[in-house]
């Protein structure tokens, strides 16, 4: 039997943390739970080996990512930007391409904006684009449900932290399984 092609896959998965900074966090909806998926998904794709990338939008204005994150991102590096688009970070995208990703997990901040504008690009050079929607948010509930209204009607999938770390596992007998289960508790 054949599984899914939407689902997630070890072999052609990365993380895409957008914009996380200390500077913004405290006006954002829900700032914990965003902040405490964030981790998750960090921890989560340690554990498994998978890519994690992450960025910052104009750094020099809005300060660093958030300190618990960086805590989490240690030994990566941020791709600076000053697009809204991470089509604009550099050569993210053919990065991306270059490492065989074909599946991207999207979180952070602000769904409107950054993450709505990246997921559409990453949709348009046929990625497919997982929004977390427990790990992404927006200063305002109107902009946050809006922005994942058009990402859905625009075929990007719209999930959440624990079902994307339980479909990268597969299967519960291992030790990564373990590993994951302590974290989403």
């Amino acid at each position: 039997m054949n599984r899914n092609i939407k689902l997630l896959s070890r072999d052609k998965t990365a993380l895409l943390l957008i914009d996380v900074h200390e500077k913004i966090l405290d006006v954002m909806i829900n700032k914990e739970k965003l902040v405490d998926n964030c981790i998750k998904l960090i921890q989560g794709f340690k554990i498994l080996n998978l890519p994690i990338f992450y960025t910052e939008q104009y750094p020099k204005g809005l300060g660093p990512t958030s300190h618990l994150l960086l805590k989490e991102l240690e030994g990566l590096s941020a791709i600076q930007k000053t697009s809204f688009s991470c089509l604009g970070a550099g050569n993210l995208f053919q990065r991306l391409r270059d490492n065989n990703i074909k599946q991207v997990v999207v979180a952070g901040i602000e769904s409107h904006v950054c993450i709505q504008q990246t997921v559409l690009d990453l949709l348009a050079n046929d990625f497919q684009v997982d929004v977390c929607t427990d790990a992404v948010s927006s200063r305002k509930e109107n902009d946050f449900d809006t922005a994942i209204e058009r990402m859905r009607n625009n075929n990007s999938e719209i999930t959440t932290v624990e079902s994307v770390l339980f479909e990268l596992m597969e299967d519960s007998r291992t030790e990564e399984f373990k590993k994951i289960s302590a974290i989403i508790k």
